[in-house]
């Protein structure tokens, strides 16, 4: 496995060892910033790494600075372009995870986050699988909540946020569960500690809506459209009870850095059959061709880091001699 060499900070691409911060950075003493998580995919027939759904994580990116009131003289092609140009840099022939950040950058004590300046930085390391189990994951219902929205918005990746998710996956992962489910003030299932999770109920889909304290996230959205237009299934937003966890026929997270896992047992019942579901299996194939630039009919959903390149590199006009 490859190891980062470099990021993008303080407006260029600098050794990693040159990226950091003070211990005074208000952003490390408060929690005030927002980050994403992208993935990208190697295919090793056609060497290229594929970058998926790049534009739509910078612009989710800047929602989340906007709630934070984090201003970047960047647009989300200045984000495009600067992502490329570091991974081609950074060289990797191997899947990859890139993470975006801006954050308030001014070194000084007092919460708050008006009149502070903001930052922005960038780096990518290969990343394989977040969860062991891809497959067969083991879940608990935590005793934490998830914040709700009035608190610290869940649609916003902020950082001080994470410590709720740090909690729940603490806590599910000492009980000897792979991961949490995690509920909202009044009951309803949320998502994991870091993922939205989908219930499947007599062959529908079911994932909770929005407004249940959960990441508007674009892996769910890449589902939802996959089993309507893929699998010829009904999805169904709406609150889920705790207890339906338990009858479901098949239930499964997925995000960017969790993929999609099959979960097949809840709170120590096995759920369906106790294994991976025909629903959840099928996602999987589908999704794993379309990241990694072998289904052609979603090619808009990925970006290729390495070709485009070479196309460029192939327009440029040849010096004279």
């Amino acid at each position: 496995m490859g190891q980062t060499k470099f990021a993008f900070f303080e407006g260029e691409i600098v050794p990693i060892e040159q990226a950091k911060i003070s211990i005074m950075t208000h952003a490390f003493n408060y929690g005030t910033g927002v980050f994403a998580g992208i993935r990208g995919y190697w295919n090793q027939d056609e060497e290229e790494m594929y970058i998926v759904h790049l534009k739509k994580h910078y612009e989710r990116f800047q929602r989340s600075c906007k709630l934070m009131m984090i201003n970047l003289p960047y647009s989300v092609d200045d984000f495009f372009q600067i992502t490329l140009e570091l991974l081609r840099k950074e060289g990797f022939r191997e899947d990859t995870y890139i993470r975006p950040l801006a954050y308030k950058s001014t070194p000084q004590i007092g919460v708050r986050l008006h009149n502070l300046e903001d930052a922005f930085a960038l780096f990518a390391t290969p990343f394989g699988s977040y969860i062991g189990n891809e497959e067969a994951a083991k879940a608990g219902v935590s005793s934490w909540i998830r914040l709700p929205d009035n608190a610290i918005p869940a649609r916003g990746k902020i950082t001080g946020a994470y410590v709720n998710s740090a909690f729940i996956k603490t806590e599910a992962a000492l009980n000897g569960f792979d991961e949490a489910i995690v509920l909202t003030r009044d009951g309803h299932v949320s998502e994991g500690s870091a993922e939205n999770l989908f219930i499947v109920r007599e062959g529908i889909l079911v994932t909770p809506p929005i407004s249940d304290d959960i990441l508007e996230g674009i892996t769910r959205a890449s589902i939802i459209e996959l089993a309507k237009n893929e699998l010829g299934r009904e999805v169904q937003e709406r609150h889920i009870d705790r207890s339906e966890l338990y009858v479901a026929e098949e239930a499964f997270y997925c995000g960017t850095g969790v993929q999609i896992v099959a979960i097949t047992e809840i709170d120590h019942r096995p759920v369906g059959e106790g294994k991976i579901g025909p629903v959840a299996a099928q996602l999987r194939e589908i999704y794993f061709n379309i990241v990694r630039g072998r289904n052609k009919k979603y090619s808009h959903w990925v970006t290729p880091v390495y070709a485009s390149a070479k196309a460029t590199l192939e327009k440029a006009p040849v010096a004279a001699t």
